[in-house]
């Protein structure tokens, strides 16, 4: 997270792909029930429910790796170049250097060479992976709470304040939970407040004028006519669940709200959310596709979480 440069403030590493993510999945235990924050999915999430958020979905992802004889070794196939060994110490070491960066109210980013640098063999049972793993969210979520959503640290976009951090790791959390999930053929669930966040959080930042810096190549998405709509099928009218991704200006814009666009994709809120972040590929039977699919297919390769 040394630069701001990736909506997964890690770095690049994050690579998905989208290449053989298994979507026939049939167990349900993985189960999204967020006893840590208000269910109530009108109302935006705020600090205490983002540090709750993420200890409850490191729980939900340590509990995949207790349930079932688990092979730490298993290629994820979202970010094909880990294991999923790699990918639960990757979520671990990033809580950890975010604690040691709130609670030291850095003003420079840490080294953070062990959330990088991320050795393909382990020698640790799942369970002792899972316990470590949830041991580094409560530390995250305790340090978040202690320090105030408002002290002074340093953060890779604007912010400057643990606000930054609450909000990014609960959704990073929630990303790496959907990975290592599809990794084990389990069904990815989540709370319908907490899905529309993650993805409100993800336009804000692919939205920042200083993406174009860190992504040169982004300014090609911009053209006449260029507009994208995403609808959740599943969700009342009153969650408001539609965002329009407008590419016609000088900047990358967003807003919530239904209109017509060069292309539409419908689908349940869940695979939306898979499918923005990269977790799942576009062309499958869930996603409801009109217009210009080749426009969606080119920003979606621009925009790449991680």
């Amino acid at each position: 997270m040394n630069s701001g440069k990736d909506h997964d403030t890690n770095s690049g590493v994050d690579r998905d792909t989208n290449s053989g993510t298994d979507r026939d999945m049939n167990s349900d235990r993985d189960r999204d029930t967020n006893t840590g924050t208000d269910h109530d999915a009108n109302s935006a999430m705020d600090y205490d429910g983002h540090c709750a958020e993420i200890v409850h979905q490191a729980e939900l992802l340590a509990s995949c790796l207790t349930e079932q004889a688990t092979d730490l070794t298993t290629t994820v196939p979202s970010c094909p170049d880990w294991n999923l060994a790699q990918l639960l110490r990757h979520l671990g070491e990033t809580h950890r250097w975010v604690e040691d960066l709130v609670r030291t109210r850095a003003t420079a980013p840490p080294p953070d060479t062990a959330l990088r640098v991320l050795p393909r063999d382990t020698d640790r049972p799942p369970a002792e992976v899972a316990a470590w793993l949830t041991e580094g969210a409560r530390l995250l979520a305790d340090t978040l709470r202690s320090s105030g959503p408002d002290a002074e640290i340093w953060t890779p976009l604007p912010s400057g304040s643990p606000r930054f951090f609450a909000r990014r790791m609960a959704h990073e959390t929630v990303t790496h939970r959907a990975d290592a999930t599809l990794t084990l053929g389990r069904d990815f669930t989540i709370d319908r407040r907490v899905a529309l966040d993650t993805l409100d959080e993800w336009m804000e930042l692919g939205s920042l004028p200083e993406m174009f810096d860190y992504h040169p190549d982004r300014r090609e998405l911009l053209g006449p006519g260029r507009t994208l709509h995403f609808h959740a099928t599943d969700t009342p009218p009153e969650a408001a669940a539609d965002w329009i991704v407008d590419l016609t200006g000088d900047t990358l814009a967003w807003r919530r709200t239904q209109e017509p666009a060069a292309v539409s994709v419908r689908a349940p809120l869940t695979d939306l959310l898979l499918l923005i972040y990269g977790r799942v590929p576009a062309d499958n039977d869930t996603f409801e596709i009109t217009g210009d699919a080749e426009l969606l297919e080119f920003w979606l390769a621009r925009v790449l979480f991680g």
